[in-house]
């Protein structure tokens, strides 16, 4: 019975550049890239705990780790197909032939894999940072070798090509720093006191919780033309993913704020005339 198997595993199916492929090797070629992915995983785990104790950014734990397990799965797949029973060196010899001809139709995919490793390395982004990509803003979940998901603010995950992310503007809001300046435009009616206007928005901003009164708070006056004043607040913020909910707080206490210090909106040409019974003129463009 022994005999019969171990003819069996070594009874060659197949011979590839002089090397004769088994049974035996095809499982022990299977066996050593299985493990090779087990020893990976533990791998990247060991190295996120030691880079984690020396107080390394989480961004840079990541990026580590997963070149660590793709090194280790990588030297695994070699390992897995010489114990196969095929010549490594015939191998990379056919493969870059093979290379120039699927060369133009893989030309995406190498891009996006070469991209992916530039990310990985170089760090413009990383895991957990808060990006903007075209007009979508999200947090970085994963950075993988084709792609990169991002986890926007409606809990949808944007799968972005590595490529769009070296080649196109991106906006990273975590780098240097997470801090973030937001604008909130006023309208006030030409008739208000600009300095009352500029020292309700001050109060506003000093008042709300999220915002850093530390990095300086400055009301702008962007425009002072019939029928309104426009004001832009800008004050600093320590997380950006939470901008649009604290541009919207501040809207909510502004308009309370001109209302206890009775700051007037501005009204509409329209409105103004249909109230003096007066046919609205025709402006020029």
């Amino acid at each position: 019975m022994l005999p019969k198997i171990r003819d069996f595993l070594h009874y060659p199916i197949l011979t590839i550049s002089g090397g004769d492929i088994t049974p035996g090797s095809i499982i022990l070629g299977i066996a050593v890239v299985f493990t090779s992915a087990i020893l990976a995983s533990i791998a990247s785990r060991w190295l996120l705990r030691l880079l984690g104790s020396r107080g390394l950014s989480s961004g840079a734990q990541f990026a580590a780790s997963k070149i660590l397990r793709y090194s280790v799965v990588l030297l695994g797949i070699l390992v897995g197909l010489s114990s196969m029973g095929l010549r490594l060196d015939a191998l990379f010899a056919a493969s870059a032939v093979l290379a120039v001809g699927i060369g133009f139709g893989l030309q995406n995919i190498a891009q996006n894999f070469v991209s992916g490793l530039v990310l990985l390395i170089e760090q413009p982004v990383a895991k957990g940072d808060f990006v903007k990509v075209g007009n979508s803003a999200g947090v970085i979940e994963d950075i993988g070798l084709r792609a990169t998901q991002i986890l926007t603010r409606d809990q949808e995950t944007i799968i972005v090509p590595n490529s769009e992310l070296i080649t196109s503007p991106v906006i990273n809001h975590s780098r240097p720093t997470p801090h973030l300046r937001i604008e909130v435009k006023v309208d006030a009616s030409a008739k208000s006191d600009p300095a009352l206007v500029r020292e309700a928005l001050l109060a506003v901003a000093a008042a709300h919780p999220k915002v850093l009164s530390d990095m300086g708070t400055e009301v702008r006056l962007d425009q002072c033309n019939e029928p309104a004043f426009v004001f832009a607040l800008l004050v600093w913020i320590s997380n950006p993913h939470e901008d649009l909910r604290i541009a919207s707080d501040l809207r909510f206490a502004i308009e309370a704020a001109f209302r206890d210090k009775g700051i007037e909106g501005p009204i509409p040409e329209r409105i103004t005339y249909a109230r003096e019974g007066l046919p609205r003129p025709l402006r020029e463009n």
